[in-house]
């Protein structure tokens, strides 16, 4: 997914509205709290000037794309409903990545094709001929490898990621100088220069994440680092992809709830923004800490707020 370099950074801050403080879970209100829309990374604004086009017409294509193609929205329907969630939040995130972080949408069924095309492909997860599964079971990740994080695969991953940052990325570390990057681009790259893949523009590492949700909710395999391929299948196909993007809104909803004491739950712009970030618990808690009246959105969850009408006509 684009955005994961900054998934140990913080959401911006918030307006400094000053509702009234309840007991419990408060509701966070519709639409943007910006008036006008954030900045948007240089990156974005480079693809889209290199393919002569623009955001508007990203977008409207995007739409019309989704307009065409019943079938997916049917099935974004009935995932959002297994996870409990409005599936306009599935609509954001993808309206959202292919409007800033990837080039176009022509169709779903691009997608089926593709994973079929990389499911005979032998792959592996490693850098400098160590795999990953093996790499976190040096003694520097022996905090990660407790019973507790071991049973839940976003705690687990989110460690590893952690002691990654802090004592690998960009170190020598017995004689090896590791990357300056971060670890989805340094471990799950084997054939690809992008970071993010299919419908939902998943990243290998966020899959691993989300692993156990999606095996409880969905019913799927639960997958592991060694399944380099079910991995990219998960990323590639939407049969699988949906369940994947409908557990990371599901996940950044109940964090915010627990980590962050507000409902983000009607703010689509909020959930397709914590889609484009990463780290939702992390951001909660660091919400919660500020003392600031209701998250704010980005760039890309400004537009899903902005353009609401029109994603809630797709459904």
């Amino acid at each position: 997914m684009a955005g994961f370099l900054a998934a140990f950074g913080f959401a911006s801050s918030c307006l400094v509205d000053s509702p009234v403080q309840a007991q419990g879970v408060r509701v966070v209100p519709e639409g943007n709290r910006n008036g006008q829309q954030p900045s948007i990374p240089f990156a974005s604004a480079r693809r889209t000037a290199a393919l002569k086009s623009s955001y508007d017409a990203k977008f409207e294509r995007v739409l019309a794309v989704l307009r065409r193609d019943t079938t997916l929205i049917s099935d974004i329907k009935r995932v959002a409903a297994r996870y409990d969630i409005d599936p306009v939040h599935m609509i954001g995130a993808i309206v959202g990545e292919h409007t800033y972080n990837y080039d176009s949408l022509d169709s779903a069924q691009s997608y089926y094709v593709k994973a079929l095309a990389y499911a005979g492909v032998s792959l592996r997860f490693q850098y400098d001929g160590v795999d990953v599964a093996d790499f976190v079971m040096r003694p520097e990740f022996a905090e990660c490898n407790s019973d507790d994080k071991q049973d839940n695969s976003n705690s687990l991953w989110t460690c590893y990621e952690a002691v990654w940052e802090n004592t690998f990325r960009g170190r020598s570390v017995d004689g090896v100088r590791y990357p300056r990057k971060n670890l989805n681009e340094t471990f799950f790259q084997p054939l690809f220069a992008g970071q993010s893949f299919g419908l939902g523009q998943l990243n290998p590492l966020t899959v691993l994440k989300m692993t156990d949700r999606v095996a409880r909710v969905s019913r799927f395999s639960r997958l592991t680092a060694k399944d380099a391929n079910e991995i990219y299948q998960a990323t590639m196909d939407p049969n699988i992809s949906l369940h994947y993007m409908a557990a990371i809104i599901q996940d950044a909803i109940e964090a915010y709830k627990k980590a962050g004491g507000v409902d983000i739950s009607d703010n689509p712009g909020l959930t397709a923004t914590l889609y484009n970030l990463g780290n939702p618990w992390g951001r909660a808690a660091q919400f919660r800490r500020s003392g600031n009246a209701w998250p704010e959105e980005n760039y890309y969850g400004w537009l899903v707020n902005d353009r609401i009408k029109d994603l809630r006509s797709l459904l």
